[in-house]
């Protein structure tokens, strides 16, 4: 299993802005995430939902604080 590339907010913000790329806090817990969620960010169980109609080359970018 290879590493996931580790991406700085710099880079990675302008690719969500414009719809490149979706961010999502990873924390299961709802309430911690609505609390640590960044602007344009989803939560895990919004990510969740949408799973099921994201094309598979939609670039997702997950983080935690």
């Amino acid at each position: 299993m290879t590493t996931p590339p580790r991406v700085t907010p710099r880079e990675i913000y302008p690719r969500v802005q414009s719809g490149e790329a979706l961010l999502v806090c990873a924390y299961a817990d709802e309430a911690k995430c609505r609390r640590l969620q960044l602007e344009d960010s989803l939560i895990l169980q919004e990510f969740q939902g949408k799973l099921p109609d994201l094309p598979k080359d939609q670039e997702i970018v997950f983080y935690c604080t």
